[in-house]
């Protein structure tokens, strides 16, 4: 297992824990403010006079040649507080919040943390350098107002350690390690202006300052409330050769490289791109030990350089029947690169090293990717073959499946399918009574429609999850994005950030009956609009790799399809990170790891609206957010996961009797009373994700009924304060159950769940989240699994009442509280697996 990053744990990992019971069922704070630094008056007033006379001759040169250059924006300087260490500066007495000129008010430009300083950089208006001497003449004589009351500026003048000018470096606010060490590199910048009551005024002066540079300024500008974002080309030495051109700045970032930047180059440019990144990476060794990715798609190019080190030959398959197995769709080879590297545009971008931990193998299921031109049917006979092909070859290897083939409508509305349940039944592995499962990945189908990307968002209600989506056990991967700078003036983004992707499919009108899906998304790119209607850009897509690397290496990619390729890479590092957890787990690990953007709440979740059916329609347009691999992977100690992996005997049958109810399992949840109880009233959150595979039975009549489909089903309850002991708790599952079996579904009283029993239980994964006290979570030490009715139990002339069901259980608490070490005390009560 890898070694975890610092202030990363690993999960706690439960074996046996459960205890089987007969079942009969029919604000924080936020934590207090630094004190104010007591200080030598004289000693610390005076170093601050002292440093705002160093300012006075160079503001006076600067507006100077302001004035030479007839500048329109404002004439001042730009300077920089720096706070004294680990104290919070009281960066908003540093502006002036009145003024009829905005061009002549003291404006506070940007703050920034750096370890334990905080920088606040300030724009100064010619003569305004005055007004900070008097706060610091003010200071020095201990000035007091008529009733004795101190005016001496104290509160934010022991709060700054250094005055002075700002320099470039003063304004990058993006990671320090993406501003080149060579000052005469000449790259993208991202410049951040201010508006100050003329966003045109300020856009020309530092338009005709940065070109006095030598600096090159895109064309594309994008306008914020209070900001305008220009692009520029200029080296480090370049930029800061004139004090005035940064006094016109806010900020400056690292311009982030898209898909078109790369895309539109020739093959040779391309080519020393792919060389450079090629020296960073490190390849896995050629072992069946190492976790591989298998690809279920129109076929992979392995020639291409930055595949090749990943493949084989013997790892590329077919089930198509022209028998070929390399990829003229140019499809496959894009799934493969996002599998491998995420995000090209950010792998080739970067300067850091890179270390590939798992493999990849390519089934060429059909000749042209992304899309079902055939029956479904066949399809899952297909499918099905093109499982075994690697299987048959290399039968002991760690597999993550990915496919992002989905038929081309979406006509079965959440209803199973054959391919679906093909799907359904591979996972399960109902021959071997599931003692193989497999994990699938599978893309939630696309958008492609003009009129329905102009009808954005209200089109993704309408646009559905597309078969073999709605798989029970697969995980179904929908699409976000983050990508809205179309680089092109004329262009916006139809996505807002952190919104639904343009491309993606939902199962918001699905019957209630059928799970919830999409599970997750994750980026699958946007789209662009002048005015005219929506359309593809490259500078909204993800970049990957090509399937004709001799003409180009790389390629846009977007929709549903990356985003199933990302998931995968996610699920491959889980397998790598923690070899022995079942495909179950994974899957589990990476829902809990998702949260939704603020952007995915502003569409589906109003504000002061939030009751248990909008979360449920939230989560059938957007799953449950997006993953984090850091979250997936490991606990921190203020916020850990517990994993849980077990089974329980839902059904039995004795002789002369019908099918009925066996087991629950019941779980003791570790945790320490006595730092939870400390925390009192401090909000804590608890997330519970429950994943199982059912096995599918699509003949059975009844096909719509989510009883007949799934061979069981089970659930999960979480003991509340009311139930005054174990056995009061047990008993209230029996009960709730019995009333569930006989049609009337119980309504939990218990309102700190986001969707609650009647919503949460959908599907062969169900997760909930609850909100509350930390001494209420205290009192919720048990968690019961126990299943609900399925055709194990209704079709006993099948005799599978018998079987036992494998799940796994992931448990996870946050809190806010970081002076609480709750990883450690959990982890001194259990022992721990690893």
């Amino acid at each position: 297992m890898p070694v975890p990053p610092r202030d990363k744990l690993p999960h706690l990992l439960l074996r046996d824990t459960s205890t089987s019971k007969p079942f009969t069922a029919h604000s924080s704070n936020g934590g207090s403010k630094p004190a104010l630094p007591e200080l030598p008056r004289q000693q610390h007033g005076q170093a601050l006079q002292r440093q705002l006379a160093t300012l006075k001759p160079l503001a006076t040169s600067a507006a100077a040649y302001q004035r030479q250059q007839e500048v329109e924006s404002g004439i001042g300087l730009q300077i920089q507080f720096v706070s004294q260490p680990n104290v919070e500066l009281a960066f908003q007495s540093l502006a002036e919040e009145r003024g009829k000129d905005d061009s002549k008010k003291i404006e506070l430009l940007s703050v920034r943390q750096d370890g334990e300083y905080t920088y606040a950089n300030v724009f100064v208006p010619d003569g305004k350098l005055a007004h900070f001497e008097k706060y610091v003449t003010e200071y020095l004589e201990e000035k007091k107002d008529r009733n004795g009351n101190a005016r001496d500026h104290k509160p934010l003048l022991n709060t700054i350690e250094a005055i002075r000018a700002a320099e470039l470096r003063a304004l990058w606010t993006d990671d320090a390690t993406l501003l080149p060490v060579d000052p005469d590199e000449a790259f993208w910048w991202e410049v951040w202006l201010p508006v100050r009551g003329n966003r045109q005024a300020v856009l020309a002066d530092f338009r005709k300052l940065a070109g006095l540079a030598e600096c090159r300024v895109s064309d594309q500008e994008v306008h914020f409330p209070e900001r305008t974002v220009v692009l520029m080309h200029a080296s480090q030495r370049q930029f800061s050769g004139s004090v005035m051109t940064l006094n016109c700045v806010a900020e400056l970032r690292r311009a982030k490289e898209t898909a078109e930047f790369f895309d539109e180059m020739g093959v040779g440019e391309q080519r020393e791109w792919q060389d450079e990144l090629l020296q960073r990476v490190r390849f896995p060794s050629d072992s069946d030990a190492v976790p591989r990715i298998c690809l279920l798609d129109s076929g992979v190019n392995r020639g291409h350089p930055l595949l090749s080190p990943l493949m084989a030959p013997g790892d590329m398959h077919t089930v198509d029947r022209t028998g070929l197995t390399d990829d003229t769709a140019n499809h496959g080879t894009g799934m493969a690169g996002l599998s491998a590297y995420g995000d090209l545009t950010e792998a080739v971008a970067s300067s850091a090293l890179i270390s590939i931990e798992h493999r990849l193998e390519s089934v060429r299921l059909v000749a042209a990717g992304g899309a079902n031109v055939g029956s479904a049917t066949l399809h899952a006979q297909l499918f099905s073959d093109a499982v075994a092909r690697p299987e048959i070859t290399h039968a002991h290897r760690k597999r993550v499946f990915c496919s992002a083939v989905t038929a081309s409508d979406y006509r079965d509305r959440g209803r199973p399918s054959s391919w679906s349940a093909m799907v359904d039944s591979l996972a399960a592995d109902p021959d071997g009574a599931g003692q193989f499962p497999r994990l699938f990945i599978l893309s939630a189908g696309n958008t492609d429609d003009p009129a329905a990307w102009a009808e954005y968002p209200a089109s993704l209600s309408t646009n559905l999850v597309h078969d073999p989506g709605q798989a029970w056990n697969a995980l179904t991967v929908g699409a976000c994005t983050s990508k809205t700078n179309t680089q092109h003036r004329n262009y916006q983004a139809v996505a807002p950030e952190g919104g639904l992707s343009p491309y993606t499919t939902t199962s918001a009108s699905w019957d209630r009956a059928w799970p919830l899906k999409p599970d997750i998304v994750l980026e699958g790119g946007n789209l662009g609009d002048d005015g005219f209607g929506p359309i593809g850009m490259n500078s909204l897509q993800l970049l990957s790799t090509n399937n004709r690397p001799q003409e180009r290496l790389f390629r846009a990619f977007n929709a549903t399809s990356a985003a199933s390729a990302l998931c995968a890479k996610i699920a491959s590092e889980i397998a790598v990170a923690y070899p022995a957890l079942r495909p179950e787990t994974i899957r589990a690990l990476i829902v809990h790891s998702a949260e939704w953007s603020d952007g995915m709440l502003a569409m589906y979740l109003p504000e002061g609206a939030a009751n248990k059916a909008s979360y449920a329609q939230l989560i059938r347009h957007c799953g449950w957010g997006e993953p984090n691999l850091e979250r997936a992977l490991w606990s921190a100690n203020n916020s850990l996961t517990l994993v849980i992996e077990d089974e329980l005997h839902p059904y039995k049958k004795e002789k002369g009797e019908s099918v009925k109810s066996r087991d629950m399992n019941l779980h003791e949840l570790p945790w320490p009373r006595a730092e939870l109880e400390a925390l009192q009233d401090a909000q804590v959150q608890m997330r519970v994700t429950l994943s199982y595979f059912i096995e599918p039975n699509p003949s059975t009549r009844g096909s719509a009924s989510k009883y007949h489909y799934p061979s069981h089903r089970l659930r999960f309850d979480v003991q509340r304060p009311l139930d005054a002991s174990t056995e009061d708790f047990v008993a209230r599952i029996n009960a709730a159950a019995q009333r569930e079996d006989e049609g009337d579904p119980v309504n939990p009283a218990d309102p700190n769940w986001y969707l609650g029993d009647r919503q949460r239980h959908r599907g062969s994964l169900h997760q909930d989240v609850w909100e509350g006290t930390a001494a209420d979570l205290a009192s919720r030490g048990f968690l019961a699994v126990y299943p609900a009715a399925g055709w194990w139990r209704t079709r006993p002339a099948l005799e599978r009442y018998s079987l036992p069901a494998r799940y796994s259980l992931v448990v996870s608490i946050r809190t806010e509280q970081t002076e609480v070490d709750l990883y450690n005390a959990i982890a001194n009560k259990v022992a721990v697996v690893v």
